[in-house]
């Protein structure tokens, strides 16, 4: 599974680590966008109006979404 992430306008794509997961505990089985979600919850601060963005706690980007393996 990657992230998409924004940066200074180029998209980028970053692979999830397990430093990422750190945690987080999934206590029943999560398909690829259920965790996805989790992992947005986990890693980013939403900036509600006037950005409407989620922001990457690290400073690295914007959150746009993932990319599941298959």
């Amino acid at each position: 599974m990657d992230l998409i992430l924004l940066n200074d306008g180029l998209y980028q794509l970053v692979a999830v680590t397990k430093e990422m997961m750190e945690g987080v505990e999934i206590m029943a089985e999560v398909d690829c966008f259920d965790l996805c979600d989790i992992l947005r919850l986990h890693l980013t601060t939403y900036y509600d109006v006037p950005w409407n963005v989620h922001l990457m706690n690290d400073d690295t980007g914007q959150f746009v979404g993932c990319i599941c393996d298959s």
